[in-house]
């Protein structure tokens, strides 16, 4: 295949993950961050890395986020959200932050292409982004032109996006205070 095909083969395979059913998902996960306290983000591999781009737009909007593993990361408590990925529905890692974000008191937001897996079964709140991930890429199950995980992650960035701007526009941010919040240390 050439370039072409790949890109047209590619835009149909976007297409589902961002078709009404997942972006009416949006209400209570803008609700619950909107009204969070503390965010904490995480995520492993590839799907870590958009989750911190994720959490640098929430940072943008005024939100109180931050990272899982960085160093100035704060304590989760009431009235706080962990917002984690696992993309196939479990991770241990990601499994046993959530444990201690609910035993702390703090709500958990899953975002996930399998929402039946262990992780989102025990959030509070899940984001359902239907898409292959690195888990079902092999055999019968591959469906993507893409490799491993990366059509949920490309997904991950194009819901993001999408969320931010309902979460812009529910908390009144305008786009000049959005960049008034950008690092000027680059």
């Amino acid at each position: 295949m050439d370039a072409a095909t790949f890109a047209d083969r590619l835009l149909e395979e976007l297409r589902p993950g961002l078709a009404p059913a997942v972006l009416d998902q949006f209400g209570p996960v803008s609700q619950a961050l909107a009204g969070a306290g503390r965010i904490a983000c995480y995520g492993v591999g590839r799907e870590g890395l958009m989750m911190k781009a994720l959490a640098m737009r929430l940072h943008h909007l005024g939100l109180d986020a931050h990272v899982v593993g960085d160093m100035t990361a704060p304590p989760l408590g009431p009235g706080d959200v962990l917002l984690v990925s696992a993309g196939p529905g479990h991770f241990s890692t990601v499994a046993a932050l959530c444990g201690v974000a609910t035993t702390a008191g703090a709500r958990v937001v899953c975002v996930t292409a399998e929402p039946e897996g262990a992780v989102p079964r025990a959030a509070d709140l899940v984001l359902h982004i239907p898409a292959q991930t690195m888990a079902a890429d092999q055999g019968a199950a591959s469906t993507s032109i893409l490799p491993m995980g990366s059509l949920f992650e490309a997904l991950m960035f194009l819901v993001f996006e999408l969320l931010v701007l309902d979460l812009r526009d529910r908390l009144g941010v305008a786009p000049e205070d959005m960049r008034a919040r950008h690092t000027n240390l680059e």
